[in-house]
């Protein structure tokens, strides 16, 4: 893909989804002012052919229809909302971001398996006691990122399950832009994980975190989205030492467990399982109803779902939404976005 249509693909992500501030490198005016000669010049090659939110048209039909609110829904003396608007902004962004050039991948550090990340130049301990960078991505489970012009030192860490689109190969290194933070990166191989050849995302999973909600979207054709289903759910809370909020941002559905075990806050004993678990970014999954040991039978639904934050991270759904998702996105083609 030429450097243009990623400078397009990067502001669009930006503008779409709110994403964290970063530094990026620094360019020579004459590099600059050449950039944004090719990218005007670029969108108006392009202007009949990108999508925009008005062109995507979502079709409400639901194959998981069972607690599902309206549109529009009361919440104690507030009201709560799918936010159609911005889900048609980045479904016209994911479609455009699709090209027959591009290559994708993903950034793969799960339990730190690929190796624990190099400290960045600039790094903090934050509320858990953690090291993090200074946008407040956590050390552990994340993947160094490292400037073109200095491959030494780490600039910031990139969250696990992040979608990235590969660009090239430089030493040891990949080069990488990420799609929601943009830029060029360099990246070690081994935590790379590039998806299969032709990879097209036709399955996007919609998470709010304001209004606590979850719809799921399936492509019918080029800008006609099907609604599969929207649910009541429950995200991650901020509250150390342990639950963590939610991440924002577009991530891959990486794996699947019929069955997720959780152990015990601060413990290593195990505290229950959570069912038909869909992990898209470090230990966040999509998951139903938690099992607290001793029990052992599925729980179908609580009454927490739909109210406030209280997870350590993952989405909790009704299990049969949880067994919905688990069995209709599919593994490594599927984008989980959350929003707020």
């Amino acid at each position: 893909m030429k450097r243009e249509v990623l400078f397009i693909v990067c502001v669009a992500c930006l503008a779409f989804f709110g994403c964290e501030k970063q530094q990026m490198p620094d360019f020579p005016v004459s590099e600059k002012l050449e950039i944004m000669n090719d990218m005007v010049s670029r969108i108006e090659d392009r202007a009949s052919s990108e999508l925009t939110f008005s062109d995507i048209e979502l079709i409400k039909d639901l194959l998981y229809d069972r607690y599902t609110p309206e549109d529009v829904y009361p919440y104690g003396d507030t009201v709560r909302s799918f936010k159609w608007e911005t889900i048609r902004k980045c479904l016209a962004f994911i479609e455009n971001m699709q090209h027959d050039t591009v290559r994708w991948a993903v950034l793969s550090n799960y339990k730190n398996r690929n190796q624990e990340a190099p400290l960045v130049r600039i790094y903090v301990r934050n509320e858990y006691g953690r090291v993090s960078d200074t946008l407040g991505i956590e050390r552990y489970q994340s993947v160094p990122l490292y400037l073109p012009s200095d491959s030494d030192v780490p600039e910031r860490y990139g969250r696990d399950g992040s979608l990235v689109c590969l660009k090239g190969e430089e030493r040891n290194f990949l080069r990488v832009v990420p799609v929601t933070i943009g830029g060029d990166w360099l990246v070690p191989r081994r935590y790379v994980k590039p998806l299969a050849e032709g990879t097209e995302f036709h399955h996007v999973i919609f998470v709010d975190r304001k209004d606590q909600n979850i719809a799921t979207m399936e492509r019918i054709d080029r800008g006609k989205w099907a609604i599969r289903s929207m649910n009541p759910a429950t995200t991650g809370v901020h509250r150390p030492p342990y639950a963590q909020e939610t991440p924002l941002g577009m991530f891959l559905l990486q794996e699947k467990k019929e069955r997720m075990v959780f152990l015990k806050d601060g413990g290593s004993g195990v505290g229950g399982y959570a069912p038909y678990a869909s992990r898209f970014t470090n230990g966040a999954y999509i998951h139903g109803v938690p099992v607290n040991v001793p029990q052992t039978a599925m729980i179908e639904y609580s009454w927490s779902l739909g109210t406030t934050p209280r997870s350590h991270m993952c989405v909790r759904n009704a299990t049969s939404h949880a067994k919905f998702v688990f069995d209709r996105m599919p593994t490594g083609a599927t984008l989980v976005v959350v929003i707020e």
